[in-house]
């Protein structure tokens, strides 16, 4: 017996079915934030339902994808079965301003580093 794909499905299961996500609870947070429009529409409930033929549009990290759910599926399977479940409209784009925490720190923002640490220590005589 055969699992049969539902006609609708919940917009956080299939988020990490088609693996966007590692796990639910980050696709309930990534709808609740507001980074996900479905039909051009912003989602704000994961429960909202999706169906083969939506347009997703979803801000993962510094990108905003653009996506078409080609199929639902009926599980989290591996990752050639999930790209199967959706199709790539547009490349995605670089959104201008973001700032991740991979790139380098300008001088003078943020924690002080190890190095600067240490200085300040040398500097008050606690070495």
């Amino acid at each position: 017996m055969t699992e049969q794909a539902p006609a609708r499905l919940r917009l956080d299961k299939w988020l990490w079915f088609a693996r966007f996500v590692k796990s639910r609870t980050l696709a309930q947070d990534l709808c609740e934030s507001g980074h996900v429009t479905l039909n051009g529409a912003s989602v704000h409930k994961a429960s909202t339902t999706v169906k083969a033929g939506d347009t997703l549009t979803l801000v993962l990290g510094p990108y905003k994808k653009f996506i078409t759910v080609v199929e639902l599926g009926s599980r989290r399977g591996p990752a050639p079965e999930a790209q199967l479940l959706y199709q790539q409209t547009q490349e995605p784009e670089r959104l201008i301003g973001f700032r991740g925490e991979w790139e380098d720190r300008p001088q003078g923002e943020g924690r002080p580093t190890k190095k600067d640490r240490r200085a300040i220590d040398q500097l008050k005589g606690w070495e």
